[in-house]
């Protein structure tokens, strides 16, 4: 959905300046759209700007208001609710939720006048704080999705998802996410060519991604089941390949039922599941590391049948083998 540019009044973008706010993130986005003005300043030839950028703060009394505009030689008069707002991370993401009632409030009336609300990564909590993500499907940083749901159960939390979006709400997951949900409003409020130039002159790839692309196996072990611990132990130094659920059960000292059920509980899934992720990610070491066929990726991680590797490989990435090693395998990432 384009916003086109009327007269003389710019695009608003506001980013939200909360305590302990990642300044990286906020200086990013102030520097990608600042470039994407001059940009299409240059290609429209018009000589005001087509964005007004601002960053609004709590002032106290005075409550929520624009403390600084990163385009100055925008309108300043002509001060409305913003089209956008974005909502940064902070150093800590849910800290503080209660004290943001004040951010809450004035998120709530900008959307009802029309705003497009945005969050990157640990500002979903504030977003969802609003209420206006209930029953909506969000992302935020992985490791705080639990803490999320957890505080927010009417919210639908997608962590593979790098981003989510409707016509007036979007979310992205991982801090440096924010250069995805920054080309998309590009996209939105000044068009695709707009979106393309910037991503090129930034040498940013447009979005695309998900946060699958990048998530590996995190297995639990401190969960204090002394007999799957020792399976775990012995299925990681061996490695998964040839290996199956009897011998892992074998390696616990458990019978194979009260083994599995165990295992289970205790990691979070079931002993199968556990084995093929730890294939996958082997899969991946050898997809990034080096150059040699898929074929005998598969053969090295356990798979006979290349087809069932390549769909079990799609299934938790989100990629192809072949792309898979496009994007992140050695000759790609350093020339």
């Amino acid at each position: 959905m384009v916003m086109p540019h009327h007269g003389p009044r710019p695009i608003e973008i506001a980013i939200v300046l909360r305590e302990k706010v990642m300044l990286g993130v906020v200086h990013g986005l102030t520097d990608l759209f600042r470039i994407a003005d001059d940009l299409s300043r240059k290609r429209l030839g018009v000589d005001m700007p087509v964005i007004r950028l601002s960053h609004f703060s709590d002032t106290g009394s005075a409550g929520i208001t624009r403390t600084y505009d990163a385009i100055p030689d925008a309108i300043a008069e002509d001060v409305h609710h913003p089209h956008v707002i974005i909502i940064p991370p902070r150093e800590t993401s849910s800290l503080g939720i209660e004290a943001s009632a004040k951010w809450s409030d004035w998120l709530k009336g900008q959307h009802a006048r029309g705003s497009i609300l945005t969050s990157i990564c640990g500002g979903t909590f504030l977003l969802a704080q609003t209420g206006l993500l209930d029953g909506r499907r969000a992302t935020t940083h992985p490791p705080s999705a639990n803490e999320l749901t957890t505080l927010f159960p009417n919210v639908h939390i997608d962590v593979d998802a790098v981003r989510t979006e409707e016509d007036d709400i979007i979310t992205v997951g991982g801090v440096m996410a924010w250069t995805d949900l920054a080309l998309v409003l590009v996209r939105r409020l000044l068009g695709p060519a707009a979106m393309e130039e910037t991503a090129s002159f930034l040498l940013l790839q447009a979005p695309s991604r998900e946060q699958r692309f990048y998530k590996t196996f995190l297995p639990e072990m401190n969960h204090g089941d002394s007999a799957v611990l020792k399976s775990q132990y012995e299925l990681h130094a061996r490695g998964p390949s040839g290996i199956t659920v009897k011998h892992m059960a074998e390696w616990s000292g458990l019978e194979l039922r009260t083994f599995t059920r165990r295992f289970h509980k205790a990691t979070g899934c079931n002993p199968n599941v556990y084995r093929q992720k730890l294939q996958m990610e082997k899969a991946r070491e050898l997809l990034e590391a080096n150059d040699v066929p898929v074929t005998e990726v598969s053969y090295a991680v356990g798979y006979a049948d290349i087809a069932s590797f390549r769909q079990t490989f799609v299934r938790e990435t989100g990629l192809s083998p072949s792309e898979y090693r496009r994007n992140f395998g050695h000759n790609e990432r350093f020339g």
